[in-house]
C-alpha cells in the first residue's frame, strides 16, 4: 500500500473514513489561503460555505482547534464557550505550526502531532460534504461532516460569526 501524502489522510485511511482528496494550485505567492481554495475549489461545484478553515486559537491552558467556513470569522467568545473556557485567543502562528506539525495555510483539523481539543461550526451539518486542509497547501479532504466531527472528537456549535 502506498504511503499516504500526509499525516491527515493517513489519520482518515487508518480510521476507514471515506473521502476524496482534492487538490487545486496553489500560488506560493499567495498568502490568502481560504480564498484561494474558495475560488480553487468552485471549479469542482463546491460553494464557499462548503470550504472549512482551521484555526488554532490559545485557551487559558493550551492550544484548541476551531473549524469555521471560509468566508466567515471565528467567534472566539462563542468557541471559549463550546470548548468550556472562559476566553480564547488566536493562538501565535509558529505555535500553531509547531503543535499541530503543519505550516499555517497547511493546518488541517486531522493527522495532527498531538490531537488538539476541537469544535466545529455546526454549519458544517447543511452540507453532504464539507471540505477541510489536507495537511498541505493546495490539498483538501472532501468529506461527510459526521465523520470529520467523529475524526476529530470535536463538539459543534455555532461558532462562526460574519465575513
Amino acid at each position: 500500500m502506498a504511503r499516504a501524502a500526509t499525516p491527515a489522510i493517513a489519520a482518515l485511511l487508518a480510521a476507514g473514513i471515506e473521502h476524496d482528496v482534492v487538490r487545486y494550485h496553489h500560488d506560493p505567492r499567495n498568502d490568502s489561503f481560504g480564498a484561494e481554495a474558495v475560488a480553487e475549489l468552485a471549479a469542482d461545484g463546491y460553494v464557499a460555505e462548503q470550504v472549512f478553515k482551521t484555526l488554532v486559537i490559545a485557551l487559558p491552558k493550551g492550544l484548541a482547534v476551531a473549524v469555521v467556513p471560509v468566508p466567515t470569522k471565528v467567534s472566539l467568545k462563542a468557541a471559549a464557550a463550546a470548548l468550556g473556557v472562559s476566553k480564547a485567543e488566536m493562538a501565535d502562528p509558529a505555535a500553531a505550526q509547531r503543535s499541530t506539525g503543519y505550516v499555517v495555510g497547511g493546518i488541517s483539523p486531522l493527522g495532527q502531532r498531538k490531537p488538539l481539543p476541537t469544535v466545529i461550526d455546526s454549519s458544517a451539518l447543511l452540507f453532504d460534504k464539507v471540505l477541510c486542509s489536507a495537511g498541505k497547501r493546495g490539498w483538501d479532504i472532501a468529506l461527510a461532516p459526521a465523520d470529520l466531527i467523529r475524526a476529530t472528537n470535536a463538539v459543534t456549535a455555532e461558532i462562526a460569526a460574519g465575513g
